[in-house]
């Protein structure tokens, strides 16, 4: 417990990382509690208030091509990316941390092996493969995040490999072989714990990453489908504003996608500091 305390107070010592936090929180507040406070209709267009300027019938951010109110477009936006970018984090950690676990505790043959596949799969372009696969099983939010989680474990998987590497020739681990411990014990009860600060690390900055990725889907017409939306849809659906001089459509979705791939990293950064005791500053 104290070491998890002293992380948390070397943590809260890095201002930018507790910015990070406070754009976050914003964020979730706004994406998933905005929708009960401002009521906007997400569903039907209104071909009648297209492209109406901000604070000119349009709602405080104006509204798009379709009609929609911006701001509930951001978010109902921010609330699908959001959620597409925990979940696929979530999934590519889970395997890749069992994945580079196994490689590194067995070693030898076996984990040549399996980071020869780690290798491969990282030497076939990752947008094209997720793109194929998005336009087979379909786009919505499940998809999207297994899709995305499925085909970003790989950087994890060689992370968790090198924690191990340098774990399993630690006393406790050699103790634990020799009362006994099966690979299994010595995997979930040994490494993977002491390696938990690189796991929380790292998937920060997945979820950063998944966002970015979903919103070169998005970019792309391949996001969530109508009536449901994405950051990068949006930005997608306004491509022709900025030359009608439609900025209302564009900038506000722009930044919220750039403030919170920052926080993720701040929070990152922060966290890697705060675990890491060669980072920290004496």
């Amino acid at each position: 417990m104290t070491g998890w305390r002293l992380t948390v107070r070397e943590f809260l010592k890095n201002r930018l990382a507790v910015a990070g936090v406070g754009i976050l929180v914003f964020f979730i507040l706004f994406a998933f509690l905005g929708p009960l406070v401002y009521h906007t209709n997400q569903e039907a267009t209104n071909l009648l208030n297209t492209d109406a300027a901000p604070g000119n019938g349009g709602g405080p951010l104006g509204s798009d091509s379709n009609g929609f109110d911006v701001l509930g477009r951001l978010m109902l936006g921010g609330r699908t990316s959001l959620e597409i970018g925990f979940l696929a984090a979530i999934l590519a950690t889970v395997i890749g941390t069992l994945w580079g676990a196994v490689a590194g505790l067995l070693g030898g043959l076996i984990d040549a092996v399996m980071m020869r596949v780690v290798d491969v799969l990282l030497s076939i372009p990752f947008l094209l493969v997720v793109l194929i696969v998005a336009h087979r099983y379909g786009s919505n939010t499940w998809n999207l995040s297994i899709i995305l989680g499925i085909f970003s474990w790989l950087v994890p998987a060689r992370l968790i490999r090198g924690e191990v590497l340098t774990l399993r020739v630690r006393d406790f681990v050699s103790a634990a072989r020799v009362m006994g411990g099966s690979r299994s014990r010595l995997i979930f009860r040994h490494l993977i714990p002491n390696a938990m600060g690189t796991v929380i690390v790292n998937i920060t900055f997945q979820i950063a990453d998944a966002i970015l990725a979903l919103a070169a889907l998005g970019f792309l017409n391949f996001g969530v489908h109508y009536p449901s939306t994405d950051w990068g849809s949006q930005i997608s659906d306004a491509q022709d504003a900025l030359s009608n001089g439609y900025w209302w459509e564009v900038f506000p979705v722009g930044v919220c996608l750039v403030l919170v791939v920052m926080a993720f990293n701040l929070i990152g950064d922060g966290l890697r500091d705060a675990v890491d005791v060669r980072l920290r500053k004496r």
